[in-house]
């Protein structure tokens, strides 16, 4: 039940796997509770394992989904909490300050977000890296808790399921699941780098229109 491919996965699969011999099923809560406060732990190594160790005995099937969710749920209220303590007005100072950021863009994405922030968070929690980080926005626009509690508990059930039956189901060939993951997150961090070059790109170009004709520079 162990990875040996020499890589940094090696030390978080051997330190997850030694979490639920440990403790049981909630290690897997405790693993997924840390993934959530630091994106690159894949829970997509994490979640199969966990279903690999319920399909072995270690815990019930049931005690996997309840234990994981219970753990995404804890770091998204983590998260909720530091975007509430932010708060917006300490962003708006903030982007006043960053070349290229604008106080507006705050507010045209915290109204993006009054409109669409449930979708945002409910399909949030189903994206690598993302599903960390939506929780930020929704704190800092105080989206009510019971809310955002309620959404991420959806979405966080219908991904974990997934990884978790698949670890169950799979057994050894968990790493199967694995791999599609991985190249899912690499699509994820690509379209994400080309979002950030656009926007660089456009708001140059924007602050260039403005200049006057007549400025040398």
């Amino acid at each position: 039940m162990t990875v040996s491919d020499g890589s940094w996965l090696t030390t978080i699969v051997d330190a997850v796997v030694s979490l639920m011999q440990v403790i049981g099923a909630p290690g897997a809560g405790v693993a997924i509770a840390l993934e959530n406060l630091f994106p690159p732990l894949p829970s997509e190594v994490i979640l199969p394992m966990a279903g690999l160790a319920a399909s072995r005995g270690s815990f019930t099937l049931v005690e996997a989904l309840v234990w994981t969710t219970a753990g995404s749920i804890a770091g998204a209220l983590l998260l909720y909490g530091v975007g509430a303590w932010f708060g917006l007005d300490r962003l708006r100072r903030i982007a006043a300050k960053v070349p290229l950021v604008q106080v507006e863009d705050i507010d045209r994405t915290v109204a993006w977000f009054h409109r669409h922030g449930g979708k945002a968070v409910f399909f949030g929690r189903m994206i690598p890296i993302f599903r960390s980080l939506i929780s930020i926005p929704a704190g800092v626009t105080r989206m009510p808790l019971w809310r955002f509690g309620l959404l991420s508990l959806a979405g966080s059930l219908l991904w974990n399921t997934l990884f978790v039956m698949a670890g169950f189901l799979l057994g050894e060939s968990w790493h199967i699941v694995e791999t599609y993951a991985g190249f899912f997150q690499y699509v994820v961090i690509a379209v994400s780098a080309v979002a950030v070059v656009w926007f660089i790109v456009a708001r140059v170009r924007q602050l260039r229109s403005r200049r006057p004709d007549a400025d040398p520079a």
